[in-house]
């Protein structure tokens, strides 16, 4: 395709979205909501950036960077209006088991002369682990801009909903584990690979006698502080402008009283520690660790784009503009590219963050306030306790945690996605969030064959007066129609349950089509021995006389109709059908696209011609009805969704 004027606007409006949108903003109808949204949702990005920060295994103050230079990227280069870009606790999670596997605690532990005792190297620990943290999230970032560059944004399909909140839940559990060290006071060994989550709770559970009090008792407080206050927050939010800032508050309570009491050194309560002011330098992440979280990386890219996606189409279906999927992919590419060059871990959208965005009628100006924290004030909560950073997740929790209720509404829904819920889980769970969701997957590619493998067939009637077919099963107003019988499969036909559909097909017609095609074979090659044996007795009287078996003998075994309805038909499945002789064939057909694949596929013969495809349902009875009366046992076979068996003028149409 040439270059033109209007081609390389329309790439540049299409890869640089604020700018078809930012020389139409309206100050005079926008100003004031987006300045309220930004506010507020940067102050609720202060608390939970510090404390997602701990669940990612760094420094409390790079949860703020990555609360700032993605979101300035996703402003520039996004197509949703209203998802918050920052922090997400499962995404901090997952960072966190890269990080733990790479640089433990034991990689920097040395001999302290002056206690005799073994000390870890907190600094050399950081730095390590920071150098981490960017390779990972650099590395997610290339992998979501190549994937958007070929536009894999479909990908998000093979999420579904149940997967992803079963995940979801899955990862939350991980997540509460993890936060127990800082709500107890102890220092567990942190454990990685399969079921480290279950050696975990044993070694926080033989670490409980060691809880230090100081710090169990200001968990406690934060815990209950922050339920009532965001009870009283949705209690007042009809009445109220803005949410109140539970979190925020919780923080600046908090560190005020850390700071007079000095919990820090006389009940030995951690605390946040340094905070330096103003931005890191950009640095490039190390190359070497590349090949060692490759793997982490990737499922972080997918994670974080399934998150955004889905939580992004909600709120573009509700205000009534597109998300494109494989733009949002490069976006978030981007945002996590550039933020791993400045330090930053992961990021996708928050939730909670994005409902407060949402109702103060904002867009994104949470970069401003995060910039004015990290550069000016952000050493005043140095005395902040990391275990109200814990209660902070802990109760933002609370939503993913009412996602058990999933359960019993899947189990009186639809039992398979309850079981891709609840495998999920328990993977997640078991396995750890990387392996966890690769594994998910998987179990969910293989309901998708399992569904296909027991459809439901069902004997559908009509109803009487129009052109509408139904299960006779489930509608008592339905009547069969006389002499035809119509058979219908809920899955697509093809090489997987070909065989199914034909054995489905006798046991609802009472036809065994093997006894059938058995017979037919005993009177062909009777047929041939007695034209044999008169041909030889012809022969040898020097007369031609050639007398046939009675067709009254072969036609005695009915000669059948078959209508076929379907929407997808492989070639084994169709040459498998063809290979019939007992049966007139007939196609109704859902899709266009099937008759090529028909014909490309060799189908169609002298015997069965275009002529026998019929566009609905009706039509092929009314043909069948008008073509061969004579026969008094008509079989229609009809393989399809319900969808097929629509009103003719709408669903059922080609």
């Amino acid at each position: 395709m040439r270059c033109s004027g209007p081609r390389a606007k329309e790439c540049l409006l299409t890869s640089v979205p604020v700018v078809s949108w930012l020389p139409r903003y309206s100050l005079k109808e926008n100003a004031l909501g987006d300045l309220i949204s930004g506010l507020s949702v940067g102050i609720m990005q202060l608390p939970q950036g510090m404390a997602y920060a701990l669940l990612a295994a760094v420094p409390p103050v790079f949860g703020l960077y990555s609360s700032f230079y993605p979101v300035l990227i996703y402003f520039i280069f996004g197509t949703s209006k209203h998802i918050s870009i920052g922090t997400y606790a499962v995404m901090s999670v997952m960072i966190g088991g890269v990080i733990e596997r790479l640089a433990p605690d034991s990689d920097f532990s040395e001999w302290d002369n002056l206690t005799n005792e073994t000390i870890i190297n907190i600094t050399n620990r950081d730095a390590e682990r920071v150098k981490v943290a960017a390779a990972v999230t650099l590395l997610s970032g290339i992998f979501q801009i190549l994937l958007g560059l070929v536009q894999f944004g479909f990908v998000v399909t093979y999420l579904s909903e149940p997967l992803v909140r079963g995940y979801t839940t899955g990862a939350a559990i991980h997540v509460i584990v993890s936060q127990l060290k800082y709500t107890f006071g102890i220092n567990p060994k942190r454990y990685s690979g399969p079921c480290s989550l279950i050696y975990t709770v044993l070694e926080v559970c033989s670490l409980l006698p060691k809880t230090n009090i100081g710090t169990l008792v200001v968990s406690i407080v934060a815990i209950v502080g922050l339920i009532l206050a965001k009870e009283l927050n949705s209690y007042l939010s009809k009445k109220l402008p803005i949410p109140i800032p539970v979190e925020l508050l919780g923080v600046v309570i908090a560190t005020v009283v850390s700071w007079q009491v000095d919990l820090e050194n006389k009940y030995k309560v951690d605390v946040v520690g340094l905070i330096p002011s103003g931005l890191q330098p950009p640095v490039l992440p190390e190359v070497s660790l590349f090949s060692k979280v490759i793997g982490d990386a990737f499922a972080l890219a997918v994670v974080g784009y399934g998150i955004a996606i889905s939580l992004g189409r909600i709120f573009a279906l509700k205000y009534g503009y597109n998300v494109d999927s494989n733009q949002e992919l490069i976006a978030l590419g981007l945002s996590n590219s550039v933020g791993g060059i400045f330090q930053c871990f992961a990021v996708s959208c928050s939730m909670s963050r994005t409902m407060v965005q949402e109702s103060t009628g904002g867009k994104t100006q949470v970069a401003v306030v995060i910039l004015f924290i990290t550069l000016w004030i952000g050493y005043l909560f140095e005395d902040l306790p990391k275990a109200v950073l814990a209660a902070i997740i802990f109760v933002n929790l609370h939503g993913m945690m009412k996602q058990f209720m999933d359960i019993p509404a899947l189990w009186k829904s639809n039992k398979v996605d309850m079981l891709v819920w609840v495998v999920t889980f328990i993977l997640t769970v078991l396995l750890n969030p990387d392996l966890g969701l690769a594994a998910s997957i998987g179990f969910s590619m293989l309901t998708v064959i399992f569904r296909t493998q027991l459809p439901k067939y069902s004997l559908l009637g009509q109803i009487p007066d129009t052109d509408i077919y139904r299960p006779l099963e489930d509608y008592n107003q339905v009547r069969p129609v006389p002499g035809i019988l119509i058979f219908r499969s809920s899955a697509t036909l093809y090489f997987a349950n070909a065989e199914m559909y034909q054995e489905s097909l006798g046991k609802k017609s009472g036809i065994d089509i093997t006894k059938i095609l058995s017979a037919k074979k005993k009177l062909e090659a009777k047929r041939k021995r007695h034209e044999a044996k008169i041909a030889k007795k012809a022969a040898k009287k020097n007369a031609v006389h050639m007398v046939s078996l009675s067709r009254d003998d072969y036609s005695s075994h009915p000669r059948l109709t078959l209508l076929l309805l379907v929407h997808f038909i492989s070639a084994s499945s169709y040459r498998a059908l063809s290979a019939y002789p007992l049966f007139h064939l007939f196609v109704s057909l859902c899709l266009a696209g099937v008759v090529d694949n028909l014909q490309s596929g060799g189908f169609f013969n002298d015997k069965v011609t275009k002529s026998c495809v019929f566009s609905t349902v009706h039509d092929a009875v009314l043909y069948c009805q008008s073509s061969r009366p004579e026969i008094a046992d008509k079989v229609t076979y009809s393989a399809s969704t319900r969808a097929c068996t629509q009103r003719t003028t709408s669903s059922q149409s080609v």
